[in-house]
């Protein structure tokens, strides 16, 4: 079992990882949004950012189940801190 400090860090790697992947994805889809060609803008993102968070869990999850849930509770907590500071235009 993990220490207390390995799962903060984990935690707070995984609020860093979620911050990047939701940060871009509204940045895309700001630009995407005025581009004539939207789709150069979502595929490259798209493989970007799945290949950042990707290395970031591998990275930060240390392979145990503990700091990897860990990762992905901050990684949540990011998608929520993101909603709530970008805003929601869903209707």
């Amino acid at each position: 079992m993990p220490d207390v400090a390995t799962l903060a860090a984990s935690l707070l790697s995984g609020a860093a990882l979620g911050t990047l992947f939701f940060g871009t994805l509204w940045w895309t889809v700001r630009r995407a949004a005025v581009s004539p060609r939207p789709a150069l803008w979502f595929g490259p993102s798209l493989l970007v950012r799945i290949a950042l968070v990707t290395g970031g869990f591998y990275l930060a999850g240390d392979g145990t189940w503990p700091t990897l849930a860990a990762c992905l509770a901050g990684f949540v907590l990011a998608r929520v801190a993101v909603l709530r500071i970008g805003g929601t235009h869903a209707s």
